[in-house]
């Protein structure tokens, strides 16, 4: 028989927070894979269990590596607890290459659920949470990162972004400029920790606010795109949009494409548009 790959949610701040069943699959596990060996130390001395298996390292940097030899552990029977630094494995941490390549194998992957940044900070936005989506990590160069944000500028359910605090001014001017200064946003610093935060407002003014320097782990919600189904967008603004999207770098093509997605109308009329601005600055110009 095969074993089985337990997915444990640790603690995202208060460790009284760790579900009674993480101690259990603690002290049971044949395999403790842990992104971070010292920090899984410290949580097992605050539960006050002792790990009876084979405690190894499991990051990002060994992950691909480590893989295939848990999988062998797996496919030998052996039960593997897989934890992170916090919050649930495989989101936006090291796990998803493991669950896939157990589900390769048919192995049983089950999880002990713990707590969540991205939901908790749905939570306590103020924002509407019905529908959301995560968006994880953003990337660090600028352009990537503004062509990132343009994908989801009509998107109309509510965003959930993880950030680092030396880069969190950057990325609320960049979301304040794609998806506009008003658009109403929370910021949450340090969730269930003792200098816990929440930071609510529209991007522009968090985008200042940010810029004094902002310490701690930190969970960005925005606001969806409003509904723009029922209203007109004239022809002068759609050309305008295109602009603003080509003079960031963007290509004409796909700034087309993204100012159909946020207009609500299709590709031909921004295409229209554009071209007929064109023609009309040409013959203007002779």
């Amino acid at each position: 028989m095969t074993g089985t790959l337990v997915l444990a949610g640790t603690p995202i701040g208060d460790v009284s927070d760790a579900p009674p069943r993480l101690a259990e699959e603690l002290a049971a596990a044949d395999v403790v894979a842990a992104e971070d060996t010292r920090r899984l130390r410290r949580l097992t001395q605050a539960l006050g269990v002792t790990p009876k298996g084979r405690v190894v390292s499991y990051f990002e940097g060994n992950e691909s590596a480590r893989t295939p030899e848990l999988v062998e552990e797996l496919a030998g029977g052996a039960r593997v607890l897989l934890v992170t630094d916090a919050g649930m494995p495989s989101v936006s941490d090291p796990g998803y290459r493991l669950v896939a390549a157990a589900v390769e194998r048919d192995v049983r992957v089950t999880a002990v659920p713990g707590p969540s940044a991205v939901l908790t900070a749905l939570a306590v936005s103020g924002l509407p949470v019905d529908r959301f989506c995560f968006e994880g990590f953003l990337p660090r160069k600028a352009g990537e990162r503004l062509a990132r944000l343009r994908e989801v500028a009509g998107e109309r359910r509510t965003l959930v972004y993880f950030e680092s605090p030396h880069r969190l001014d950057d990325t609320l001017a960049a979301m304040a400029e794609v998806f506009g200064g008003t658009r109403r946003a929370a910021v949450c610093r340090e969730l269930t920790k003792t200098y816990e935060e929440v930071r609510r407002g529209e991007l522009a003014e968090l985008a200042a606010w940010a810029a004094e320097g902002v310490r701690g782990e930190i969970t960005v919600v925005v606001e969806g795109a409003p509904d723009k189904s029922g209203e007109e967008v004239g022809a002068e603004e759609l050309v305008r949009r295109v602009r603003v999207r080509e003079e960031a770098g963007e290509r004409r093509k796909e700034a087309i494409a993204a100012v159909a997605v946020e207009a609500g109308v299709p590709k031909r009329v921004v295409f229209d548009a554009v071209v007929a601005a064109k023609r009309e600055g040409e013959g203007g110009g002779r």
